[in-house]
């Protein structure tokens, strides 16, 4: 046990110092929210560029029916062909030109072509599909001849949000948000696969980089191999939790400041809203329009749907599947790692390790929209998938029998393949010269000594 402990304390001092690490470590949250968080943050960024369109309206309908905004100006042609302006738009001074045309099967549905010199923005496009979209749908209902057409069209808005709570056993009543625990169940089984695969193929490359030179007949002469892999997944082990716990502090307080500033903008927004709603309308008016607007928007929800989380259980969950998992995996890296003798000899070898760690991806998928489905039941229980599987299925609830058995399993299985890849480690960990293949590493299973 000693020797395992002086492997292990080797592995993590020597990663942990490392710049990569550190750098990795630190910036990573920070990576993370850049990418979640700038392209929504670019994407409500308004368009200040101003870009004319010109309309050339061949059937006469639509005459108007498109409005200028403050950046999107429209200029209808009455008397100008459309070939004269669709070969000139740049010297016309013209960002596009749309042609409305009357559609063959459809007399009330225009055949719409924008032409432009180069790709038209999004904004463009949905300025006009929504307009005419609305245009075309009241002349539609205008034929019906219904009395106050427009003041019912206003009335039927409608938007309908679904509460959702969760009732126990003993008629206790939270908070739950299905889009907080299908992210978290996400997170967990996404973090779980990058982990495990990042961490495994590491040792796999320090397991061979130690047998390039020839570093490892010294620590075996006075090491036993089997302690020697013990030792180093160990280490891999612990370095991957210590990144996660930085990962998961930076996080939340990363988190606690956005939810902070979004809170702080949602209840300014609210109070205008409601002195606005509240001039012209009486007390009990305004008393039901503030516990509305609670209901709907307010972030507390949020906050107490991620805060009903079963989350000694879920963090538990996590790091007994995260470390079974991970030594799971990380002790077939090993052997791999033993017994080549370069990273390009690997691809053959490591091709059956990973496949279950892909599968268990595309199995994620199904899992959050079905946690309760055959297939994520039985990927989750089977021990080579269980460890990203089961977290997917764990925020949503899973019976205490189906853990048990998952975890059993999975205990079994990781002795099992432990054992397996210790024998082929302290063979494959002094061999030389030879090229080998999955066949050849399970005779070494049987040798003895």
């Amino acid at each position: 046990m000693k020797e395992i402990m002086l492997i292990l304390q080797r592995e993590f001092m020597t990663r942990i110092r490392k710049k990569a690490f550190i750098i990795t470590t630190l910036l990573s949250p920070l990576f993370f929210a850049a990418v979640v968080i700038l392209p929504s943050y670019l994407a409500s960024l308004d368009v200040t560029d101003v870009r004319k369109i010109a309309v050339v309206d061949n059937t006469g309908n639509f005459t108007n029916a498109i409005p200028s905004t403050e950046y999107i100006k429209i200029a209808y042609l009455n008397d100008t062909p459309a070939e004269k302006v669709k070969n000139n738009l740049e010297e016309a001074g013209y960002y596009a030109l749309l042609v409305i045309d009357s559609a063959q099967n459809s007399q009330a549905n225009p055949l719409l072509t924008l032409y432009s010199q180069k790709q038209p923005s999004i904004d463009v496009l949905q300025h006009i599909e929504n307009t005419l979209d609305k245009v075309i749908e009241t002349r539609k209902l205008k034929e019906y001849n219904i009395d106050n057409l427009d003041k019912i069209l206003e009335n039927v808005k409608t938007d309908v949000q679904v509460r959702t709570m969760n009732v126990s056993k003993n008629g206790e009543e939270k908070e739950s948000n299905t889009l907080v625990t299908m992210g978290l169940a996400y997170i967990l089984s996404f973090l779980m696969y990058m982990m495990v695969l990042i961490m495994g193929t590491q040792i796999m490359q320090g397991v061979i980089e130690e047998k390039s030179n020839r570093v490892v007949e010294v620590i075996v002469s006075s090491v036993k191999p089997f302690k020697m892999m013990v030792g180093k997944i160990l280490g891999m082990a612990s370095v991957s939790l210590l990144q996660i716990f930085v990962w998961v502090v930076l996080t939340v307080g990363l988190a606690s400041v956005g939810i902070n500033l979004f809170m702080d903008k949602t209840s300014t927004a609210q109070m205008e809203q409601l002195q606005q709603v509240s001039q012209g309308t009486d007390n009990a008016q305004v008393a039901q329009q503030v516990e509305a607007t609670q209901q709907m928007s307010d972030p507390n929800n949020f906050l107490a749907a991620l805060q009903n989380q079963n989350f000694p259980l879920i963090i538990g969950g996590f790091i007994f599947y995260f470390l079974m998992g991970f030594l799971l995996y990380a002790a077939m890296f090993a052997a791999v790692g033993s017994a080549v003798e370069s990273v390009t000899d690997t691809q053959q070898l490591t091709l059956p390790i990973t496949l279950p760690l892909i599968l268990s991806i595309i199995v994620m998928i199904s899992g959050i929209k079905s946690p309760d489905g055959p297939l994520a039941f039985w990927f989750s229980i089977i021990p080579f998938t269980s460890p990203i599987v089961m977290l997917t299925r764990l925020p949503f609830g899973v019976p205490t029998w189906q853990l048990a058995l998952s975890a059993s399993l999975l205990v079994i299985t990781f002795f099992i393949i432990v054992w397996i890849a210790a024998k082929i480690y302290r063979v494959g960990i002094l061999m030389y010269g030879k090229k080998y293949t999955w066949k050849e590493m399970i005779k070494w299973i049987s040798y003895k000594g």
